[in-house]
């Protein structure tokens, strides 16, 4: 189930985002900058939760945008494996597709983060592209390519079908 964020869950995003296992794929924010995504028309920031607990986050951005996109600028869970991640996925691209109105949902991963990249081809998005050596990761100190997911509307349908 997905619920809107609230200060109250900032440190339990920040947690996942600073645990060494998540570190080197995704980028940790201040409570400033998630405060302003909750204020940001343009932006959704939710918690996944199971069985009544928080389980993971999940950040839209771009929403209303003339092109329709959406991206799904960040995500994580708590804890990984037994298909929560590809089941975390669908409610996301689900949610973006239905309750958002988006055309298109776009992400981004790291170059080796190839557990996400499998997820996210079994759900049905297509790497688009890849920025070579692009993103700078603190946690590892060198830069690492930047891969370039995308799933259109048809496509989401297709597979729904």
């Amino acid at each position: 189930m997905l619920r809107t964020a609230t200060p109250d869950d900032f440190a339990f995003i920040r947690g996942l985002a600073q645990d060494p296992a998540n570190a080197p794929f995704i980028s940790d924010e201040d409570d400033a900058a998630l405060t302003a995504y909750l204020a940001d028309p343009s932006a959704r920031l939710y918690i996944w939760e199971e069985g009544g607990a928080a389980a993971g986050f999940a950040l839209y951005c771009e929403i209303g945008h003339p092109t329709g996109r959406v991206e799904l600028r960040r995500l994580a869970l708590s804890v990984t494996g037994g298909g929560r991640g590809s089941a975390f996925l669908k409610t996301l691209t689900d949610h973006a597709f239905g309750e958002l109105g988006a055309a298109r949902v776009w992400l981004d991963a790291s170059g080796e983060n190839l557990r996400a990249a499998r997820v996210y081809e079994q759900i049905g998005y297509t790497l688009e592209g890849t920025q070579r050596a692009h993103w700078w990761r603190p946690a590892l100190g060198r830069a690492v390519d930047l891969l370039l997911f995308g799933i259109q509307r048809e496509e989401w349908q297709a597979g729904r079908a």
